[in-house]
């Protein structure tokens, strides 16, 4: 067996080295990188554009194609990543919080160095897991049930307490928050509608994408605009010396990056847990393990850039193994690959490990290579992308809010999208100022269904018994013990639980406190709302809103009555505590005034009303001209030399990406009705 294994991945060898395969592999790389590097978009975006290009070709270079674009989208989403603090996909989300603040101390060659090269390690333990483990892994697989799923989501849940800095009572309350967006729209048991406000967009539920960009990227292009700075304050950005010193770090942690590969490679075996969880777990199992983490995680310590970045390529490989073991799609992208199968006539299960093991073995190598190549083209462009960090905020910010926007509307093709992307935006706005943590509301949407699917077939299929299985006992007990930790901690802290409950006197509000209140009310508006939902469809949404309004409460009171220092101190008390430990929402606009943000945040949602206004009247396409064109001269006085060549570019380069290669729907605009002959001369329009 074992020879005949060696003798297929030989054979696989010599058929995916064929010159063609190979073009065909290259091909798809740098398609995945370039969609790794537009925000909004992915690797199902990716799979979904390339499929079609697959009827005429064999079945290697069909694979070769598909797996090399969809290994390497999570490398080059490192780059938006990295210099604009805006995850290219959502498995990169957690690299914000430590290769941003690198880029702005003018180390973003060293993040990309140390960023690709555990993303290369990464792929290939991916890679060498798939190999090895296909046939091992199968019983284990096929034993994991709902409740086995359930036991991960809610262990990912639990991350909070790593994620959420000094504030784990904050985090807890955001998580809560995500879970109950997560459950916006139709009732997956019973069809009811929960939460829709009678807006059939909602329907649905509320996509990812305008969530993440907009509690994300918005925020990040407000503070550029309102700091009026670019990404990094460096004028010389010496992006090759800091390229090899971020190898060397990777090689230094090189047990880090292996540990959190494995942890990629294993839980993207598991269907259903997904890329944009990964990449946070193996976040928080390094801010747990490695030495000093607490005190300088989320402020540019490289071993964080190491950790999701090595995590969430090594997923690609783990996700192949359900999907070619027995067709259990271990991602979105790799339900889109299956189709790739029945396209070329494979069918996934015995047959992959027995007769079409060389295809099989195709696939690894697929993955494999195409890390390196796309490692490698990545490094030899590391210089140029740096070098963006320095780039003005009159030029940058209307090139990357035009692909934002065009980014968010590809969710589901309509205004709610721009409408999210807003609100979301002012939302991840308020909670940086607030210094509120924002990745747990994403882990709260990815994982919300997840529960809420999972726990209602557990409770239908076993009973009670759920919750007595073996693998089931262990996730939720580490997920107890990580719920507890900070209050343990505390408790320690404070020299017991009487010293915990001291500290506590005459109350302060502040714009916080207000945060509070608002939050309080509209998840009790919630609450409300589904009172007269039957049992079933309120069952989950109410224990999630009432468990929010609780933890709220508990932060509420002690932020405004408590002023001691803790675990659960309030922020203001432990300010200089905080920006020493895991968070990504301190700011650096400390030396201007309040009323100057205002005024200036006041100018910058006013140039995206602008945008959303100039699309519904003249289109998408012109409408990117003209505010390139409008802020780079009234916001930079840029000389027209500059302003030109800039807007005509980037129109150029949304036309042939998003309307040529994609062929992406435009929102329609007013022009567009009153002259329909237009939309023949502009697609947009």
């Amino acid at each position: 067996m074992e020879h005949e294994i060696l003798s297929k991945a030989y054979e696989a060898a010599l058929i995916l080295l064929d010159f063609q395969r190979l073009g065909f592999l290259a091909f798809g790389v740098l398609i995945g990188l370039a969609i790794g590097v537009i925000p909004g978009l992915g690797g199902i975006v990716g799979m979904a554009l390339l499929l079609p290009f697959t009827f005429e070709m064999d079945t290697y270079s069909a694979f070769a194609l598909l797996l090399g674009m969809g290994s390497v989208v999570t490398t080059s989403d490192t780059i938006p990543a990295v210099l604009f603090g805006v995850p290219g996909t959502a498995g990169s989300a957690a690299t914000i919080l430590d290769g941003h603040p690198m880029a702005r101390k003018g180390q973003a060659g060293r993040a990309f160095g140390a960023a690709y090269t555990a993303s290369m390690i990464g792929g290939l333990i991916g890679a060498l897991l798939l190999a090895v483990s296909i046939p091992a892994l199968r019983p284990f697989l096929l034993y994991l049930g709902s409740p086995e799923l359930l036991a991960f989501a809610i262990f990912g849940l639990c991350m909070v307490s790593v994620l959420s800095s000094g504030s784990p009572l904050r985090g807890l309350a955001a998580a809560a928050f995500g879970v109950m967006i997560a459950m916006i729209g139709t009732d997956p048991t019973t069809g009811t509608l929960r939460w829709t406000l009678d807006l059939v967009y909602l329907w649905d539920g509320m996509p990812l994408v305008p969530i993440v960009l907009g509690l994300f990227a918005l925020p990040e292009l407000a503070d550029m605009a309102i700091e009026r700075r670019s990404i990094t304050a460096e004028s010389n950005v010496n992006s090759r010396s800091g390229q090899w010193e971020g190898i060397k770090d990777a090689f230094r942690h090189w047990f880090l990056v292996v540990r959190v590969g494995l942890i990629g490679a294993i839980l993207g075996a598991i269907p259903g847990i997904g890329a944009s969880v990964i990449d946070w777990i193996a976040y928080g199992h390094a801010a747990r393990t490695e030495k000093g983490a607490e005190e300088t995680f989320g402020t540019g310590d490289v071993r964080g850039v190491l950790a999701s970045e090595g995590s969430n390529n090594a997923k690609e490989g783990g996700a192949l193994v359900p999907t070619i073991a027995f067709g259990v799609p271990g991602s979105a992208s790799m339900a889109i690959l299956l189709g790739a199968f029945l396209i070329h006539g494979l069918v996934p299960g015995p047959e992959m490990l027995g007769a079409k093991l060389d295809v099989t073995y195709v696939m690894i190598w697929s993955v494999a290579l195409a890390n390196v190549l796309g490692t490698g083209i990545c490094f030899a462009f590391s210089n140029q992308f740096a070098k963006i960090a320095t780039i003005r905020q009159s030029v940058i910010m209307p090139l990357i809010l035009s692909v934002l926007v065009i980014g968010a509307f590809q969710a589901t093709r309509s205004w709610g999208d721009l409408l999210a992307l807003l609100l979301f935006g002012l939302l991840g706005w308020t909670m940086k100022r607030l210094r509120w943590p924002r990745p747990p509301v994403i882990l709260g949407v990815v994982l919300g269904g997840i529960v809420e699917r999972y726990l209602f077939i557990s409770v239908e299929v076993y009973g009670a018994d759920w919750l007595f299985r073996p693998v089931v006992i262990v996730i939720l007990g580490l997920s107890v013990l990580g719920l507890l930790r900070p209050l343990l901690k505390e408790v320690k802290a404070s020299g017991g639980v009487n010293g915990m409950m001291s500290g506590y006197s005459t109350p302060r509000f502040d714009s916080n406190s207000i945060f509070y209140i608002l939050f309080i009310a509209i998840v009790g508006v919630m609450v409300i709302d589904v009172l007269d939902l039957n049992f079933t469809a309120r069952l989950v949404p109410l224990t999630v809103s009432v468990f929010a309004i609780a933890i709220a409460t508990a932060s509420f009171v002690n932020h405004t009555f408590r002023h001691g220092i803790g675990a659960l101190g309030t922020e203001e008390d432990q300010r200089a505590k905080v920006a020493r430990r895991l968070h990504m929402d301190l700011t650096a606009d400390s030396t201007i005034s309040s009323a100057l943000v205002a005024r200036r945040g006041g100018i910058y949602l006013t140039w995206i009303l602008g945008f959303f206004l100039c699309i519904l009247a003249i289109g998408m396409l012109p409408t990117v001209a003209v505010f390139v064109i409008a802020y780079m001269r009234a916001e930079g006085q840029e000389r027209w030399r500059l302003v030109l060549p800039s807007a005509i570019g980037m129109t150029l380069f949304s036309y042939v990406v998003f309307d040529q290669l994609l062929a992406l729907p435009w929102p329609m605009s007013l022009l567009g009705d009153w002259f329909p002959a237009l939309r023949q001369i502009i697609p947009s329009v």
